[in-house]
């Protein structure tokens, strides 16, 4: 619990001392900017934990060397970061595989093409790889509903494009236009 003097030191110290830390952040950071936001998390951190002190002096101290460890972990984190970017692309194909056009048609591909990416995963996944709406949905970390909705949008798009007029028996038109029969 915060003993109730933490207030003046802290008003005290930013009052007082804000310029010399956010000279000391830049000098670490490099850039005012940063600097700026250095100093924010680090009397955050600082006050924020209840900690009280007897003078401002002491408060500064503690914000200097919360500044230096607050800077420290920005920079292991965006190493960590990085490296997790590194070891994502490795494991992706540089290059994505087209869909074959002697199966699908030269068509039926170009058609795919133009959809929109939810869609197109819907569709193929529903429709090319056979998986249930349920099984769509937890693979694309969607509703249910959003699966049936992103597939007869994507049904209705490729009929439109290649003029059919086949739909799924699970994927109903709910934008029918006026004087068209229901499927």
């Amino acid at each position: 619990m915060r003993r109730p003097g933490w207030q003046p030191v802290l008003q005290a110290l930013v009052q007082d001392r804000y310029g010399a830390l956010v000279a000391r952040a830049t000098l670490v950071t490099g850039t005012r900017a940063d600097a700026l936001d250095l100093v924010h998390d680090a009397l955050v951190a600082t006050f924020g934990a209840g900690a009280a002190f007897s003078s401002v002096a002491q408060a500064e101290q503690y914000v200097c060397r919360a500044i230096t460890t607050r800077s420290v972990d920005r920079v292991r984190r965006g190493i960590r970061e990085r490296r997790a970017v590194e070891r994502l692309q490795a494991m992706t194909p540089t290059s994505v595989v087209d869909p074959d056009p002697d199966v699908l048609g030269v068509d039926v591909v170009a058609a795919l093409a133009d959809l929109a990416p939810r869609e197109r995963a819907c569709v193929l996944l529903r429709h090319l790889d056979d998986l249930s709406v349920a099984e769509t949905a937890r693979t694309l970390n969607l509703s249910e509903g959003a699966v049936k909705r992103y597939t007869a949008d994507g049904i209705a798009r490729l009929n439109a494009r290649l003029g059919t007029t086949s739909a799924p028996s699970d994927v109903v038109d709910v934008r029918l236009v006026p004087g068209e029969e229901t499927r």
